[in-house]
């Protein structure tokens, strides 16, 4: 039997209304689901630095392509500087509570690279982060000795010293570069230290975290007392045998577990 007019033109009602309500809702599901940032690159690379900052985004390799003139402005702009100092003053407000009867026991630690030493020049030439890390360019630029302070590091350094701490220097810097990093560091305006410790042949292989954890031990079992530690990695910080307080010093670029 033929079917009448009414009843093709409901079916063709329902069906097009059908069509509208499964297009709808497959519109609706798919706008929730995007890769962080798609709607604003700033906005989420601003998201992406806070949480590598605060060891939240867990391990990572380089930073987010989308991220490097994000990463690159933050750096050589007037936030990264703000940062930085306002990290050096709360750890300078630490350290000024800290009793000191002056035996020289009470000890402040400082990593090297991205915290007393900038590399920008380096890392400009190197996508700021965006590259994998290579070891052989790496060390020629260490080998030329030209990396500057961080104004608020050197700031730190010498309220420090003036509180009467005692300064050693920890670094994941092989040993054979000893000579090139202590002349580096007194050009920067760095000096009066009492220790540079730096990887010998034993600690090669050695993690970052456990690396400086047992250096602090070893401080500790010689009756050092580690009052304070500053770093740009989160493994200058963890671990065991760690300091009573530390702070974290800003460094987008890479991750060192």
């Amino acid at each position: 039997m033929a079917s009448s007019p009414l009843s093709l033109s409901i079916w063709f009602f329902f069906f097009f209304v059908f069509v509208f309500l499964i297009d709808s809702s497959i519109s609706t599901r798919t706008s929730f689901i995007k890769l962080p940032g798609s709607d604003d690159g700033s906005r989420y690379c601003d998201s992406w630095r806070l949480a590598a900052e605060t060891n939240n985004a867990g391990t990572w390799d380089v930073i987010p392509s989308v991220c490097v003139d994000s990463v690159a402005d933050y750096l050589n702009g007037e936030q990264f500087l703000s940062d930085y100092n306002v990290i050096a003053d709360y750890a300078i407000a630490f350290a000024k509570t800290v009793e000191i009867p002056g035996d020289g026991k009470d000890v402040w630690i400082f990593d090297i690279d991205e915290t007393l030493l900038t590399n920008i020049d380096y890392y400009k030439a190197h996508g700021y982060g965006s590259e994998p890390f290579e070891s052989n360019t790496f060390n020629e630029w260490v080998v030329q000795g030209t990396a500057p302070a961080f104004d608020a590091s050197l700031r730190l350094y010498n309220a420090l010293k003036k509180l009467g701490f005692t300064i050693i220097l920890l670094t994941g810097r092989d040993e054979d570069q000893r000579s090139f990093t202590e002349t580096n560091l007194r050009d920067a305006g760095y000096s009066g230290w009492e220790r540079l410790l730096l990887r010998g042949p034993k600690d090669q292989g050695t993690s970052a975290t456990n690396y400086k954890s047992e250096q602090r031990s070893k401080l500790i079992e010689e009756g050092f007392k580690i009052r304070g530690n500053t770093g740009d990695q989160w493994s200058d910080l963890l671990g065991f045998a760690v300091a009573d307080r530390s702070f974290k010093v800003p460094n987008p670029m890479y991750y060192i577990a």
